[in-house]
């Protein structure tokens, strides 16, 4: 199958949004928002077809893609929660609660840093090192949206309103 074929057509026009800013001979310069794109539409995570995929429409080789998809923490290959919540614990975040943020969901969602609830609509990623939010620490982040200063009670409101277009189908 082809790249055309694989790829979603949503994928493929945020991925051409993307490559109109910039030359035509420097097309891996989409490849973030398009290793992004193809994620969002599968479920939170790349294969290695969609890699491939990937790969093919930017006209890169298939290694290129592999070498960001799995040094940056943002993107995932294997199987996981829907809504990815990453819960900064660096310094900056650790002194304002962040410790306790990353308990306090834990507790609420029942599972551990690194594992997904049972119903596949929440991950929580390991540690994450850093959100680049320190003014406004503590923060997290939900597919790809910032929350800052955060607290208990912002984490359960985000959480279950999350939850709740979950079971309307809408997430």
């Amino acid at each position: 199958m082809s790249a055309k074929e694989i790829l979603t057509e949503r994928s493929r026009q945020e991925i051409d949004k993307w490559l109109k800013h910039f030359p035509e001979d420097r097309k891996q310069s989409a490849l973030l928002a398009a290793l992004r794109e193809v994620q969002h539409d599968n479920n939170g995570y790349l294969t290695t077809e969609l890699m491939d995929a990937i790969a093919e429409y930017l006209e890169i080789p298939p290694i290129a893609v592999y070498e960001v998809a799995t040094f940056y923490s943002m993107y995932e290959t294997k199987p996981c929660g829907r809504n990815s919540i990453s819960i900064c614990t660096n310094i900056s975040c650790m002194l304002r609660g962040g410790e306790k943020i990353l308990a306090h969901v834990e507790d609420k969602l029942g599972i551990k840093a690194g594992e997904s609830t049972e119903d596949g609509v929440f991950y929580l990623k390991k540690e994450e090192e850093c959100l680049a939010a320190c003014s406004y620490a503590p923060a997290m982040q939900i597919n790809h949206v910032y929350y800052e200063n955060i607290t208990i009670e912002k984490i359960d409101e985000i959480l279950d309103a999350i939850a709740a277009s979950a079971e309307k189908g809408e997430h």
